[in-house]
């Protein structure tokens, strides 16, 4: 079977090397210049454990499981990684309760090794912290992102699996015997194919309105969310990630570390609304940095915070409202045959990417 994948970010990737493993041809389409651009390239590279999710959701589900396939994945194909653990804290009595409702939801979604721990426990761990109390999440880690998606667009290749860049999407029309795939860019053409996969991150809902048959009505709302992060220009105080108590939209600034040891903070919640998009980080917003910093680690010194990098998450959900699933809008769901739409895919996608490539190549291969 021939296999569009529209996308070449971590998930667009994991997907096109499990279907070449399944043995069909397939032909990734990329917009830009390279793998990864987007979304991909622009995150903290923790591998999450899967705590916060609600339980039966796809994201506990893909979460989960696709942490212990990563892993694995790691392992067997020498992708530097760290499973350093990491705490999520309690600074005050309001937020002990929030704390004790993670652990259990990280419990109840199969997640190892979750504990709850005292304050002095915690420091015993992390001296520099202050808090009343911490979940400590040792099967949390960080990656090397880019060697992963190196390594799935080799497994790729060597499946015969090829990345075609510098070519957007436009449209894609049905014929009789699967689809019509309408390419832009310095060379336009069309090419036909058995199945579809649109894992196009930011493009996703632009390209499902432009796919001949798929009703308008399933199309999500695309609700944009900046993440800046902060670069910590002194010596690393914690060997672990540390999380406040999440907030509205995200899971709050919190310390993460590179495979260096070096540390950053973030991302905050910057809500775009119609804004173009702008990965610059604004220097002014350091200020709420330091005061949501010191909540738990007071001894942040003054002007030690500088500019790193920013992401933006195509989220469906916007400020106040509940959190949205992740959204894979299969065959059976939407009744186009071999054709599978993916929207919504943020945090925690990376970690959830081997899970989710799984299921998508079950559904196409299947219908």
């Amino acid at each position: 079977m021939q296999v569009l994948v529209v996308g070449a970010g971590i998930v667009g990737l994991a997907i096109a090397r499990a279907a070449a493993l399944k043995g069909h041809e397939v032909i990734v389409a990329e917009a830009s210049e390279g793998i990864g651009t987007g979304t991909s390239s622009r995150n903290s590279e923790v591998i999450h454990g899967g705590i916060y999710y609600p339980t039966g959701s796809q994201r506990a589900r893909h979460c989960t499981e696709g942490r212990r396939l990563l892993y694995a994945y790691c392992a067997s194909h020498g992708i530097p990684h760290n499973k350093c653990g990491k705490l999520i804290v309690a600074t005050k009595e309001a937020e002990l309760r929030k704390i004790e409702q993670i652990q259990a939801q990280g419990v109840a979604n199969g997640v190892e090794g979750l504990t709850l721990i005292g304050g002095n426990a915690a420091r015993d761990l992390e001296p520099e912290l202050t808090c009343i109390a911490a979940v400590h999440s040792p099967e949390t880690g960080i990656i090397d992102s880019h060697a992963l998606m190196l390594a799935l667009q080799g497994e790729l290749e060597d499946r015969g699996g090829a990345i075609a860049f510098f070519t957007p999407v436009e449209r894609i029309t049905r014929n009789a015997s699967g689809w019509t795939v309408h390419f832009g860019g310095a060379e336009p053409g069309e090419l036909l194919v058995d199945a579809v996969v649109n894992s196009a991150g930011h493009g996703a809902q632009q390209l499902a309105r432009a796919t001949e048959g798929y009703p308008a009505a399933r199309v999500p709302r695309l609700v944009p969310a900046k993440g800046n992060y902060f670069g910590y220009a002194g010596k690393p105080a914690f060997s672990r990630l540390i999380y406040p108590a999440p907030v509205d939209g995200g899971l709050g600034v919190h310390v993460t570390l590179d495979l260096a040891g070096r540390m950053r903070f973030g991302p905050d919640v910057e809500w775009l609304g119609d804004r173009p998009y702008d990965y610059s980080v604004d220097p002014r917003r350091a200020d709420s940095f330091y005061a949501a910093i010191r909540t738990y680690w007071p001894r942040l010194p003054d002007h030690s915070l500088v500019p790193d990098y920013a992401g933006i998450r195509p989220k469906l959900t916007g400020p106040g409202e509940t959190a949205a699933d992740f959204l894979i809008d299969r065959p059976a769901d939407h009744g186009l045959p071999r054709l599978v739409h993916l929207f919504g895919i943020e945090s925690p996608g990376l970690t959830s990417a081997l899970s989710i490539a799984d299921e998508v190549v079950r559904t196409i291969g299947t219908d």
